[in-house]
């Protein structure tokens, strides 16, 4: 489906039903659904073939959505403000422990809020959501509607937001006491972070 008013609005009803979609990012093309239902979230883990200790990532359209799951401390929080939305990915302590069983997490959860506004128009009309690359694990990223239709199969709808010229995936970074680890390089560097303090 295009991704206009209507189609964010089918899309944004089959999350709710725990429905699987396929959507644009700032990054690559992503597929995600609700986080809270256990048996989409399985879904997902057969469909990209993925290994379930691998956890899955959610995207929330801000950071005020995301501080409800996830405990921001002085730090996370100015990146946060910095590069949200953007390609940086956090991982914090989990607030809601209601996403421990439905994602299989211990006490930790990836975050970001992605600068695409096609998924943001998405993530308005449901909150949040897995977030995770539209890919079978171990192969490449795709970054246009095609590749996903092709090359996917297991979800039931694809917003198409053409084609994804920054190829370049978040960077993702946790915060242990006060030190800022790169656990993935991306498009944001440690000296860009580094510099906002």
């Amino acid at each position: 489906m295009k991704c206009d008013t209507e189609g964010i609005r089918i899309a944004g009803e089959t999350i709710k039903r725990g429905g699987i979609v396929v959507f644009p990012t700032d990054t690559v093309y992503g597929i995600g659904c609700d986080p809270y239902n256990k048996d989409a979230v399985a879904s997902i883990y057969r469909i990209k073939s993925r290994d379930t200790k691998k956890q899955f990532p959610i995207l929330g359209a801000s950071k005020a959505d995301l501080s409800k799951i996830a405990i921001f401390d002085k730090r996370s929080s100015k990146i946060a403000e910095k590069f949200w939305p953007g390609p940086i990915t956090l991982i914090l302590k989990l607030k809601d422990k209601r996403l421990k069983e439905s994602l299989g997490i211990e006490n930790k959860v990836a975050i970001r809020v992605p600068n695409n506004q096609c998924v943001l128009s998405l993530l308005k009309q449901c909150n949040l959501l897995v977030g995770t690359s539209a890919n079978i694990s171990g192969s490449s990223p795709h970054t246009n509607p095609e590749e996903c239709a092709k090359r996917l199969t297991g979800y039931d709808l694809l917003l198409d937001g053409g084609t994804i010229t920054n190829t370049i995936e978040s960077t993702i970074i946790e915060i242990k006491e006060n030190e800022i680890n790169v656990l993935r390089k991306g498009d944001i560097t440690k000296e860009e972070i580094l510099n906002i303090f």
